[in-house]
């Protein structure tokens, strides 16, 4: 079949409400450049005459967009699909191909097909060039689905150039891992990677590292240290290199006295911490560690000692919690001195056990999709009404992130007390705002279509 000459090809990743450009009310000085856009770009055949634009919406706006695409990619997780569905509506009844990927589409790969000319199921790499050459034959199929395990070496170096440098805070993002070896209930990964952990090789991703501009890395890996071998090998590499890096890991991983120290002598200088509750009990019930909260003050002074950040996170809802829980998370992330808390709710996502688990039992209270973007309540809780989980987050928020709790938690580190207060900051704005982004405001996805 005929190839086309040529075709103008369009990549979005779009925003729910709360992280959308303008009307959204997330800052530059917590956004760093997404992969997803540049990923895909990198998969284009250089055979292929394909002219492409990039447009995130957490920084873009496509009503300022001045290109008429052939054929649209559209990368949505839950949180974004109703907004990613919008876009592909909009541009399907212009006559454009639309094909849509990225975690919820391979959650939900029917739902997504209602709204598209073809859906990506998993992993891009192999299949999204085939795509491309398909659609250039008029030959575009519904699904693409890649289930064989992913080669290390089709993962490829991004294009950063297409992306609007200062828009972040930094372009410098990388994966050295995909997946995850854990199984932690309130977690879509291990069902979108199939419970799969892929690892690049070291070389690889040094290889890479050596592309970016500038000192600093950051590592976007759903869990960074993993796996104790690699982690050892990557780390080693790094402290060589001399980059600042940042990286998203476990306690647990960070309870391991060698990985510890090549983390410090790595130029290791923030770290986001999935701490998830103050509990026990809690832990317990979504598959994480629970005998590790008494460690983590000792954690923090560690860190804190060796000059590294943390953004950690936690999360309210799970079976075991009442209303004293946010009280305590609170009083803990002031105690131990986390530089940045971060505070989400439990979320059952579509297509996940968990999810079926709560349908089952008529627990699940919103099929919006968009509100599944961990701040909002779509479920009913055991010990406390929705609205009391909701209120709860929100007081979590502002009261982390009024001025006296911001000083208890940065005086007395050495994590750079300055870029801490200014980022505690730009937090604090979040906590702020984050009331008025309700059920109607995130349900609006015609905002700035």
């Amino acid at each position: 079949m005929k190839l086309k000459k040529r075709c103008n090809l369009l990549l979005i990743l779009p925003a729910d409400a709360i992280h959308r450009s303008r009307s959204g009310i997330f800052k530059k000085s917590l956004r760093y450049a997404p992969l997803t856009l540049t990923y895909l770009a990198s998969l284009i055949p250089e055979q292929l005459n394909v002219t492409f634009k990039l447009v995130d919406e957490g920084v873009d706006r496509l009503t300022a967009l001045d290109f008429e695409p052939d054929i649209v990619g559209i990368s949505a997780m839950t949180a974004t699909a109703p907004r990613a569905y919008a876009i592909a509506d909009h541009y399907r009844e212009k006559g454009i191909k639309v094909v849509l990927g990225g975690i919820h589409p391979t959650l939900m790969p029917e739902e997504a097909l209602e709204h598209a000319d073809s859906v990506v199921v998993g992993f891009a790499e192999r299949v999204f060039p085939k795509l491309l050459e398909d659609f250039m034959r008029n030959n575009l199929k519904r699904i693409y689905e890649d289930s064989d395990d992913l080669p290390v070496e089709e993962i490829p170096i991004p294009r950063r150039e297409f992306l609007k440098k200062e828009s972040y805070i930094t372009v410098n993002t990388m994966m050295a891992t995909r997946g995850c070896p854990g199984n932690c209930s309130f977690c879509a990964v291990p069902h979108v990677w199939r419970n799969m952990y892929f690892k690049r090789p070291v070389s690889y991703v040094m290889d890479e590292i050596r592309t970016l501009n500038g000192d600093e890395v950051v590592f976007i890996d759903v869990h960074l240290l993993g796996d104790a071998q690699y982690s050892i090998k990557l780390l080693t590499a790094l402290k060589d290199a001399k980059k600042k890096w940042f990286g998203l890991t476990t306690a647990n991983a960070l309870f391991d006295r060698e990985i510890f120290d090549l983390v410090v002598k790595s130029g290791c200088k923030g770290l986001l911490i999935g701490f998830e509750s103050v509990l026990h009990r809690s832990l317990k019930e979504i598959h994480k560690n629970s005998r590790v909260v008494s460690r983590y003050a000792d954690l923090m002074k560690a860190l804190h000692d060796n000059g590294i950040r943390v953004n950690g996170t936690f999360l309210f809802g799970t079976d075991y919690e009442d209303k004293s829980v946010f009280e305590k998370t609170v009083d803990f992330t002031n105690r131990v001195k986390i530089d940045l808390p971060r505070y989400s709710l439990f979320t059952p996502y579509p297509g996940t056990p968990i999810f079926a688990e709560f349908e089952g039992q008529g627990r699940i209270t919103e099929y919006n999709w968009a509100l599944y973007d961990v701040e909002h309540v779509v479920f009913k809780p055991k010990n406390m009404k929705p609205e009391e989980l909701e209120e709860g987050l929100h007081w979590a928020w502002r009261e982390t992130y009024c001025f006296n709790s911001i000083f208890k938690r940065l005086n007395g580190t050495r994590s750079l007390y300055w870029f801490g207060f200014l980022v505690n900051l730009g937090y604090k704005y979040y906590a702020w705002k984050l009331p008025r982004f309700n059920k109607e405001t995130m349900a609006d996805i015609s905002l700035e279509l």
